[in-house]
């Protein structure tokens, strides 16, 4: 995991790049599983910017450089749309959650993942609604403006999609201190959930490290409830911790298991390691590698709001138009989990702490690029979405409580 750029320069490169090739462009879309979820549902699958696939084939190569698996970069962003059987649904997303709407003064995209996201649609319209009342809501969101209803989702924890509210770049990088430990197997503790962390600890599994996956008894990762074989591919192999961190033993428990790793991935707002004590600058100066996954970074106007990978698409542009839909499955999803493994391995072989600070939505932002399309291919053949085979069942929820504490020395 060594011999490699370091993530700061591995970050510049990647955002340079080499002048992007069109050639072929509409082909490579339509073989990479992708273009097959883009689209109305009753017509024709639609192309998207042309740099997806090429930045998704760059960054697979840099990851099997790192020691990775060999990797079809542009074919994750179809998994789960593979092993769930999921279709494109134009202007309602593709795991059927996300809606685009009207607001007063351009296009958002309301996610209602969660029961908590539907309860609080009163509170984000201003209006006494019945969730299941379409035709209110998006009358109520069209009174609207864009900045008010963001400004309402990030106080709500609701996650909504304003174009142009991304941050200008997918990553910010920061050097910490000398790591004191030897990268033969580094431990990976993973905080994350649903699919862009989960996804970085299993290619970072891939590569060679020890993955524990972390999770709060009360709120387990909600994609357990999802399609058992995606959550499989995403968390098979990694050992699978339980804690209470509402109560002094679980706090406890997370600080030994984040003191004790090599890399910290985790996807939860930057206020919430604040509250349970953890100091990640510290921990930074001390040679540990924290691999952060927001909606829009740690810093920055939108920073305390909560984005997952299709309203995150639409903050940074990544869209449809003419007429408006959404790009893929989640695309945000899977790209950001990737670029997050490239730079974790990069900051792993420097030998030195880092914190890399990702965005769901910039990173969809530097992907739309100037929305340019590649011409369509006469006679191009969209190919079905296709998943990495799935191999051993992800562990039974806390399987591995004991035997890692044990470990520990707790």
């Amino acid at each position: 995991m060594d011999g490699g750029p370091d993530p700061i320069r591995l970050l510049e490169d990647l955002l340079a790049g080499d002048p992007f090739d069109a050639t072929g462009a509409s082909s490579d879309w339509a073989a990479s599983g992708a273009m097959a979820l883009t689209g109305p549902a009753d017509g024709a699958a639609r192309q998207a910017p042309s740099a997806i696939v090429d930045v998704m084939r760059r960054l697979a190569d840099h990851y099997v450089a790192f020691d990775g698996d060999p990797t079809d970069g542009p074919a994750l962003l179809g998994e789960r749309a593979a092993l769930a059987g999921m279709g494109r649904h134009g202007a309602t997303s593709v795991g059927g959650n996300a809606y685009l709407m009207d607001a007063g003064d351009g296009v958002v995209c309301v996610n209602l993942a969660r029961p908590d996201d539907l309860a609080a649609l009163p509170a984000l319209l201003g209006a006494d609604v019945d969730p299941t009342d379409w035709r209110s809501v998006e009358r109520l969101i069209g009174r609207l403006s864009s900045a008010e209803l963001a400004g309402r989702a990030d106080l709500l924890g609701v996650p909504l999609g304003v174009p142009g509210t991304a941050p200008t770049r997918p990553a910010a990088v920061t050097v910490g201190g000398a790591s004191p430990r030897c990268y033969d197997r580094p431990l990976v503790v993973e905080l994350g959930s649903l699919w862009a962390a989960p996804l970085c600890g299993d290619l970072l599994r891939r590569a060679g490290c020890r993955v524990v996956k972390v999770e709060s008894r009360a709120r387990p990762d909600g994609a357990r409830s999802g399609p058992g074989s995606f959550f499989d591919l995403l968390n098979g192999g990694k050992e699978s911790v339980v804690v209470d961190p509402s109560v002094a033993d679980g706090l406890e428990l997370v600080h030994h298991l984040v003191s004790a790793a090599d890399v910290v991935v985790e996807s939860s707002r930057p206020r919430v390691m604040g509250q349970w004590g953890v100091d990640v600058e510290a921990l930074v100066d001390a040679g540990t590698v924290w691999t952060s996954i927001t909606g829009y970074g740690r810093t920055g106007p939108r920073s305390s709001g909560v984005a997952f990978g299709d309203d995150a698409a639409v903050s940074g542009g990544l869209l449809l138009e003419d007429p408006m839909g959404f790009v893929a499955d989640a695309v945000a999803d899977p790209v950001t989990g990737l670029l997050a493994a490239v730079l974790t391995l990069a900051a792993l072989g420097s030998g030195r702490g880092h914190l890399v600070d990702l965005s769901l939505a910039g990173t969809a932002g530097w992907l739309a690029g100037d929305g340019t399309e590649p011409d369509v291919a006469c006679g191009v053949e969209v190919a079905p979405p296709r998943a990495r085979r799935v191999g051993a069942r992800a562990a039974l929820l806390g399987a591995d409580t004991a035997s890692v504490m044990v470990g520990l020395g707790t």
